[in-house]
């Protein structure tokens, strides 16, 4: 399984987000995709506020705060 993680430099929000997931990558095997929003124009127009965003199977899952308990419903199933 692979999940897009989608953040950007500077973002405290995103760094924390990335250490949520990791613990949930700990318990369910899946690769992380991250993607950087300012390599693309559309996806930064989409995700710019939204950041840290997590995306399964083209579905956003969670965003902004990130929690261990929600991404593990999602990611566990």
């Amino acid at each position: 399984m692979i999940v897009k993680f989608f953040s950007r430099a500077n973002c405290p929000l995103c760094v924390e987000g990335l250490q949520t997931l990791k613990l949930v990558q700990e318990d369910v095997p899946f690769d992380i995709d991250m993607i950087d929003i300012e390599q693309d124009d559309h996806i930064h127009e989409k995700y710019m506020l939204m950041i840290p965003v997590v995306e399964k199977d083209g579905v956003v899952i969670q965003y902004g705060n990130l929690d261990y308990a929600t991404l593990m419903e999602h990611l566990g199933s």
